[in-house]
């Protein structure tokens, strides 16, 4: 990037220093969670829309951060300073979180032992590689009218 910089004629000094501002962290907590029973029990510190964000908006007063959950039980921390603040932060909600854990998940069939729904058949072809409705043959095999 500073070799980018210079090509255009921005000639940094060596003296400039930055500042952490905001420290973004993402963590997975390992469950779902159901997003509207969270909205309605802490509604002094949750936002959530649905219709315009699929997650909710969770704000720390102590310490102060933001934490996008997401039913999937993904979140992400922002605001924070360092990491150990949001870590502090990760702390305060993960009871919350476990409060409001999805118990009951509907899975997906064929997945963890639940079993798998039959394949279908595909339907008889004719000569061009369209499904028979009907004809000679098709009378004869009993699909016709």
């Amino acid at each position: 990037i500073a070799y980018i910089l210079e090509r255009i004629g921005f000639q940094p000094a060596n003296h400039i220093s930055f500042k952490v501002q905001n420290v973004v962290g993402t963590v997975d907590v390992g469950f779902p969670i159901r997003l509207e029973g969270v909205a309605f029990a802490h509604p002094t510190f949750s936002s959530y829309e649905p219709e315009l964000f699929p997650g909710l908006i969770y704000r720390l007063v102590q310490p102060r951060v933001t934490i996008l959950v997401f039913v999937s039980g993904k979140l992400s921390i922002t605001g924070a300073k360092t990491e150990e603040i949001m870590v502090e932060g990760l702390k305060k909600i993960y009871p919350i979180l476990l409060e409001f854990k999805k118990e009951s998940v509907a899975v997906m069939p064929g997945v963890d032992g639940v079993p798998a729904l039959p394949a279908l058949q595909p339907a008889t072809k004719g000569k061009r590689g369209r499904p028979r409705k009907g004809g000679k043959r098709g009378k004869e095999l009993g699909q016709g009218k």
